[in-house]
């Protein structure tokens, strides 16, 4: 390795280099994947944690309905 001329060296540094690029590339692309899929994931959760609140806001109507028809039982 000593002998290697600087030419030969810098050859060595310009593919080392190519190749943590191409391996940065990849990475990338999983990231971004996974990215995607992460952000499809939180959709379905918010659409269902939305689609919880109007039936928790439904049930407290309900609730209140039925509390209204007692009072006036009661009275």
């Amino acid at each position: 390795m000593e002998n290697q001329t600087a030419l030969e060296r810098l050859n060595e540094k310009i593919m080392q280099l190519l190749q943590k690029c191409e391996e940065f590339k990849d990475n990338n692309e999983v990231m971004q994947n996974e990215i995607i899929t992460l952000k499809a994931e939180s959709e379905i959760k918010d659409a269902e944690i939305e689609k919880l609140l109007e039936e928790n806001s439904k049930k407290d109507i309900e609730i209140e309905e039925i509390v209204n028809k007692i009072e006036s039982i009661l009275s």
